[in-house]
């Protein structure tokens, strides 16, 4: 089911690319420029052809984090916008093609998570996208310290803990309606699960999706899931349980320790 998901992901993603169509945060607001560190990112082939497009995180001024199964193979480059309307730029910002003009954006190569594996992709859903030329901010996200978010599998950390969702994907979808514009998003899901044997494991969360709290969706994958109301970025958009994107979401954990590693190598760390 859930590489199902993912695969009608893709397939989408790349119609959307091809036919000037995107995806967003559902039942969320306007992120404006609240979150200037995170990024509409187009995968693109060697040649430098689109593919897919996600969303992600500035770590540094060239570590951009996003989901592995954004840059699985063939994707080798990216090219990442950084306009919290990236809808009013096309077709002057280039988008999907490549930076065009009056436009915050930047290109890089794609990395994957050593582990990442197709067949069990959720499990290891990692991915960095080094840039090619800084992109200079006053904050970045920041990385979780390992296993932080174990304390929240208690009754009292559920209740208390609200994550901050930021991304470009759909505001909505269901089989008659959807809205899709490139705008920078954001939602306020709850915890659902956390270290719960199954799906969720102790390597992801599963979050909230419903019209109190917004929640995720097809194009949000990659960006982050920010820890209540900070920059530490708790983990990063992996799945959704339904085409619909209703429910709940699945968040890949940023907290533990070997893709925490891989991570933190790009920032010298």
């Amino acid at each position: 089911m859930k590489k199902l998901v993912v695969v009608t992901l893709v397939l989408m993603a790349l119609l959307l690319v091809s036919v000037g169509t995107v995806l967003a945060i559902t039942d969320g607001e306007l992120d404006g420029e609240n979150h200037p560190n995170v990024g509409l990112m187009v995968a693109q082939a060697a040649d430098g052809s689109p593919l897919w497009r996600c969303s992600g995180t500035m770590l540094s001024p060239t570590v951009f984090l996003t989901a592995g199964h954004c840059v699985e193979d063939p994707a080798a480059l990216a090219t990442v916008w950084f306009d919290a309307d990236v809808q009013a730029g096309i077709p002057d910002n280039g988008y999907p093609f490549g930076c065009g003009d009056d436009t915050v954006c930047f290109t890089g190569t794609a990395h994957q998570y050593p582990e990442y594996d197709p067949a069990t992709w959720w499990m290891d859903d990692v991915g960095v996208v080094v840039l090619d030329e800084p992109y200079v901010l006053d904050e970045y996200g920041a990385l979780p310290v390992q296993d932080q978010l174990d304390v929240l599998k208690t009754k009292r950390g559920k209740q208390d803990t609200t994550f901050t969702a930021v991304g470009y994907g759909l505001q909505q979808s269901n089989p008659v309606h959807v809205v899709a514009e490139r705008v920078r998003m954001v939602a306020y899901p709850q915890l659902i699960q956390i270290n719960v044997p199954g799906q969720v494991g102790d390597f992801s969360l599963l979050l909230s999706n419903n019209p109190n709290t917004g929640g995720t969706c097809f194009g949000d994958s990659g960006g982050p899931n920010f820890l209540n109301d900070t920059n530490i970025v708790a983990g990063v958009t992996s799945y959704g349980k339904n085409g619909n994107c209703a429910g709940t979401g699945g968040v890949f954990r940023m907290d533990r320790q070997e893709p925490l590693d891989w991570v933190s190598s790009f920032l010298g760390e």
